[in-house]
């Protein structure tokens, strides 16, 4: 699955924290704030939330775009500390 995380920290110290989170999964920056991978399964994408939540704090924003995710579109984002997902239909 193909998956690309786009952030928004709210400080140096969350954007080095999440930056040494993304590279223990294989994800390459794709430019400054965008970093993707095509090696994520769903099982290590659950994982990997989980440890984004560890290293994450109220000001911190994210946004994880997946495909295919159930044969569609997923948004993911996290923003205040809670989660949301969309799915969207081709």
């Amino acid at each position: 699955m193909f998956v690309s995380v786009v952030l928004d920290p709210g400080s140096i110290d969350s954007a080095k924290a999440l930056a040494v989170v993304l590279k223990q999964y294989g994800f390459k920056k794709a430019q400054r704030a965008c970093w993707e991978s095509t090696v994520i399964t769903e099982p290590l994408f659950a994982k990997l939330k989980q440890d984004i939540d560890r290293v994450t704090d109220y000001y911190d924003s994210l946004r994880i775009y997946q495909f295919p995710l159930k044969g569609m579109f997923g948004i993911t984002e996290l923003r205040k500390k809670k989660w949301r997902r969309c799915l969207i239909k081709g």
